[in-house]
C-alpha cells in the first residue's frame, strides 16, 4: 500500500509501465482527469499570458511608430537647422568681410582727413601770420598818416598864406596814407586847397 500511494502521488508521465500496471483503473482515471484539468488550466493561463504579451507588443509597436514619426520630424528639423546654419555662416562671413572693408576705408579716410587737417591748419597759421602782419602794417601806416597830418597842420598854421610847395607834402601823405584822395593829380590846386588850406 505504501508503494501504491507513492505511485499515485507521482505524475503519470513520470511513471513507468510497471507502476501504471500496479495502479487501479479508478486511480488512473482520476489521475488522467486531474492532469487534463491541469493542462487545460495551463493552456488558459498560457493564452492569457500570450494575450497580455500581444497587448504589450501592440503598445510597443504603437510607441515605435510614434517614435519613428518623431524621429522623422526631428530629422527634417535637423536638415532645416543645418541649412539655416549654413546660411547664417555665409551671412556672417559676408558681414565680416564687409566690416573689414569698412574698417580699412575708415583707416584710409581718417589718414586722409588727418593729412588734410594738417594742411588746413598750416594754411590757417600762415593766414593768421599774414593777418597779423597786415594789421601791424596798417597800424604803422595809420600812425604815419597821423604824423604826416599833424605835420601838415602845423605847417599850415605857420604859413597863413600857404604856398604850393608847403602844401604839397601834405597832399602826398594823404594820397599815400589812408587813400582819402582818389581823383586828381598830386599837385593840383584843388587838392591842395581841400587838404592843407588854412581856411578849412
Amino acid at each position: 500500500m505504501g508503494s501504491e500511494g507513492e505511485v499515485v502521488s507521482r505524475e503519470l508521465s513520470k511513471m513507468s509501465d510497471e507502476d501504471l500496471l500496479a495502479c487501479s483503473k479508478e486511480e488512473l482515471v482520476r489521475r488522467l482527469r486531474k492532469e487534463e484539468t491541469d493542462k487545460i488550466s495551463a493552456l488558459i493561463q498560457r493564452g492569457r499570458l500570450i494575450k497580455e504579451v500581444n497587448k504589450q507588443l501592440q503598445g510597443h509597436l504603437l510607441e515605435i511608430r510614434e517614435l519613428k514619426t518623431i524621429n522623422q520630424r526631428l530629422q527634417e528639423e535637423n536638415v532645416e537647422l543645418r541649412d539655416l546654419c549654413c546660411f547664417l555662416d555665409d551671412d556672417r562671413l559676408k558681414v565680416k568681410k564687409l566690416a573689414r572693408e569698412w574698417q580699412l576705408f575708415g583707416h584710409h579716410a581718417a589718414k586722409v582727413m588727418r593729412e588734410d587737417l594738417g594742411g588746413y591748419l598750416k594754411k590757417l597759421a600762415d593766414l593768421e601770420r599774414m593777418q597779423d602782419g597786415l594789421v601791424k602794417e596798417n597800424l604803422d601806416l595809420k600812425e604815419l598818416c597821423l604824423v604826416l597830418e599833424e605835420e601838415c597842420v602845423s605847417r599850415s598854421d605857420s604859413s597863413p598864406g600857404g604856398s604850393s610847395e608847403l602844401n604839397l607834402p601834405c597832399m602826398v601823405a594823404r594820397d599815400l596814407g589812408d587813400g582819402s584822395s582818389s581823383t586828381g593829380s598830386v599837385g593840383s590846386p584843388d587838392q591842395l586847397h581841400l587838404v592843407c588850406s588854412p581856411e578849412d
